[in-house]
């Protein structure tokens, strides 16, 4: 099976480490990607959490658009209920003029964080969610699309003006996202990563309800997997412990940087912790090469994705770039 490959970064900050080299990490990785022949580098949105940098996906499509020659690069997403349109219209014809060609903008409709967090976001105690209205904004402040006759945005046009806003993805892990993808002729990048249980729906409904569009005319999914990947099933399996403690922690709420191999080991795990983690555990893709791509290929046919996006979290650097370039080799990408 051809299967083209994508990378989705979150920026971990593993423990011992800092927020400046978790910077440094993802430019390495993405240089890495670049070279092994991903099709794609998207930077994810989240807030307020220590084990993580990813915040401002926007100001890293730019930094690592720039450390790359080949590699499309892209929002994974962004969580457009944060955002005015307007910004997010001109930030991403910003990034288009800075590699044109190469820019996706992924667009979730999650907070990517806490309630709280949410409402410093938005300066408001109500959640926006007309993804549809937003989407519409975003279009017509780039000249895709229009505002109504009168409408006193109609004068508004976002800058920098005559560059082409790159492609919109819809992001989800329900199939809210997958329906409106569908109905409006857009891809779809579906979160198997923490939402497993509803990928049938989802991508079957974003396949069946596809209408083509001007930009896009057939349906294309993409379907986005956390996979740990070593040159042996053990050594896979003990990067992978650092998951587990790091799921907990996201769970209970705990401020805590990415842990390390020994940290999670040490970790005191109640009974109640090991049933949650063995459902989260049967979610990931664990092991060697082989058994790497053989379960990529099966989850890909299982839910007819046409891509598959991985997502790897572990404490080491050289050992989370060297899990890459084993699923790389493992599918024969080419540089």
């Amino acid at each position: 099976m051809n299967l083209p490959l994508s990378v989705l970064d979150l920026m971990p900050i593993p423990s011992g480490s800092t927020p400046a080299q978790a910077v440094e990490n993802t430019l390495d990785l993405a240089r890495h990607a670049d070279a092994q022949g991903f099709t794609r580098y998207w930077l994810a949105e989240h807030h307020n959490m220590s084990s993580l940098a990813s915040s401002a996906p926007e100001l890293m499509v730019g930094v690592v658009a720039r450390a790359t020659t080949r590699i499309r690069v892209g929002s994974g997403g962004v969580m457009l209920p944060n955002h005015a349109p307007l910004k997010v219209a001109e930030n991403f014809r910003t990034l288009e003029a800075l590699a044109p060609g190469r820019i996706d903008l992924g667009i979730g409709r999650a907070p990517g964080t806490d309630g709280l967090t949410a409402m410093a976001l938005r300066r408001s105690a109500e959640g926006t969610d007309d993804l549809p209205g937003q989407l519409a904004q975003v279009e017509a402040f780039a000249g895709v699309g229009a505002f109504p006759d009168g409408h006193p945005f109609g004068r508004v046009t976002a800058a920098p003006d005559e560059v082409p806003l790159p492609p919109i993805w819809l992001l989800g892990s329900s199939d809210y996202s997958a329906r409106l993808a569908a109905a409006q002729g857009r891809g779809f990048a579906f979160a198997y990563h923490f939402s497993a249980d509803a990928a049938p729906v989802a991508m079957s409904a974003y396949r069946e309800g596809f209408r083509p569009s001007a930009t896009l005319g057939a349906p294309h999914a993409i379907l986005t997997v956390s996979v740990v990947c070593a040159e042996t099933d053990a050594e896979a399996e003990k990067l992978a412990v650092s998951q587990d403690l790091a799921f907990l922690n996201l769970r209970l709420g705990r401020r805590a940087r990415y842990p390390s191999v020994e940290e999670a080991r040490a970790y005191p795990y109640s009974e109640a912790e090991r049933v949650a983690l063995a459902s989260y555990r049967a979610t990931q893709v664990i092991g060697s090469p082989a058994r790497v791509r053989a379960r990529l290929t099966a989850l890909a046919r299982q839910f007819a994705a046409d891509e598959v996006m991985v997502s790897t979290m572990v404490h080491d650097h050289a050992a989370r770039v060297r899990s890459y370039a084993l699923v790389a080799e493992a599918f024969g990408l080419g540089g």
